[in-house]
Order: C-alpha cells, then structure tokens, then sequence
C-alpha cells in the first residue's frame, strides 16, 4: 500500500498561496512548507535565515490552510500533487525544498529530481499508526479549543512572541473539516516510508531529541538510503523550527552550502 500511495500524486491540484522573503532575482531558490494546522507564515524565522543567507525563499499555505484553496480531498496524494505543480517563478526546479511533518511527507512524495535539487525535513510524518493518524485531528480539535495566545504561549514560552502569533492565526484559519478528513482518510495508509527510502535527490533528515514522528526503527531502516543524511537537533520537540531556530537554521544552511 505505502509504494502504491508513494508512486500516486493526486490528479486534482489547488495553486497554493504564497509568501515571499530575499530577493526574487537570487538564483538560489528555496520553498518552505508547514506542516498540519500551520501556515506558510508560521516559516517566517526559517524563511529569514534563508534569505539573509542569499536565497530566495518562497512558503506556500499547504491546501485547506491559510489563504490556499478548500478541497473536497485531503489525501496524501493531493498534498503532494499540489507541491509537485508548485514551481519557482519562471518555472525549473527548486534548489532546496525545506519541509516540516505533514509538509515533509508530501515533499517526499512529491520529490523528483526534476522539482527539487534536494530536501531539508523537518520530523517528517512518514509513518503513522492508524491510531496515530485519527489522533491527529483530536489533536487539532484540541488546539483549536485553546486557541488563545495565553494558551499556545503558556505551552510553549521557549517560543517567540511571533511564532505564537502565528500559530494561533494559522489554526483560526485552517478548515478543521479538511484537517479531520486528512486524518481520517489517510488512516489506514499512512505510509510514505518506501518513497523516502527511494529518494533520488540528498536530503537531509533533521530529527527532534523529544519524540521524534521518524522513531529510531524508521531512522535505522532510512540508512539504507546513502542520499540521506540524518542530524539530531537537541532539545528540539517536533516543531524544531520554533523549539530551536538557531541550531535548526544552522544545520539545514551549513548542509545546503
């Protein structure tokens, strides 16, 4: 089922909204997706770093976020087709797609050597229980509920003022029908791990310290794949990007050149 699903992208797509950072004229092109319940601006300290490090970065709102379009599927697949017809302007490939859990997943199903010159993940969500897929819309319902800056920053005051603000922002405005159905209709195949075990492009593999959605079977079983390299951000929770932009920003800029 996994390489079934990996092999499929869906024949639907949505244009996805778009912010910008650095200069449009940098040949260095870079493209940021979030994962679920988050937005293209809630990238914003990531996208910073890239652009004042000379590349030119883009974040789109993944479909049923944000500003992007509401779909009537969520598939896997639909995310990934999506990112596939998402090219720089002026078409190409992108030199660097930088992806976080949801958004990871669908940068590997998407990835090919004529879209992507390489992947940075961000605790992508290659493989999840039917249990743990269904989990992830109660935990969004749960998010949504103490939707409140108070809350999300008493959760996490590691975070900065402006990731709180954005998360909340990006919760408010992502359709919690289409996160239900994400969950609900990816449950029973949820399972990307042989695409990435087949990526045709390097790709560097961040890794959160505090419970990792890549849990250590799946990162003994991607060493098979010599094009990925795997880094562990310490102290890092699964949102890396938030928990520790420095260390984050400095791995994926210093593997990326």
């Amino acid at each position: 089922m996994a390489r079934a699903v990996a092999n499929t992208l869906g024949r639907m797509t949505a244009t996805l909204a778009r912010l910008h950072w650095g200069d449009p004229a940098s040949a260095r092109r870079a493209l940021l997706v979030h994962g679920i319940g988050s937005s293209a601006a809630t990238t914003w300290r990531l996208a910073e770093a890239l652009a004042e490090a000379g590349w030119s970065a883009t974040a789109v709102d993944l479909r049923g976020h944000g500003r992007s379009p509401r779909t009537a599927s969520y598939r896997l697949s639909d995310y990934a087709g999506d990112l596939a017809a998402t090219r720089p302007d002026g078409g190409g490939a992108w030199e660097a797609v930088v992806a976080h859990s949801l958004g990871g997943v669908a940068a590997v199903l998407a990835a090919g050597a004529d879209w992507a010159e390489r992947l940075v993940l961000l605790d992508p969500a290659l493989r999840l229980t039917p249990e743990t897929a269904r989990g992830v819309a109660a935990s969004q319902r749960a998010a949504r509920a103490a939707n409140t800056v108070e809350a999300v920053s008493a959760a996490n005051p590691h975070w900065h003022p402006v990731d709180v603000e954005e998360k909340v922002r990006a919760v408010e405005h992502a359709s919690a029908w289409g996160i239900e159905r994400t969950g609900e209709s990816n449950a029973e195949d949820w399972d990307a791990l042989d695409a990435a075990l087949a990526l045709p492009v390097p790709t560097l593999l961040l890794v959160p310290e505090r419970g990792p959605l890549v849990d250590a079977a799946q990162q003994e079983a991607l060493r098979a794949n010599p094009r990925i390299r795997q880094q562990l951000i310490e102290g890092a929770g699964h949102n890396l990007h938030r928990d520790r932009l420095g260390a984050t920003a400095e791995a994926a800029l210093g593997w990326l050149g």
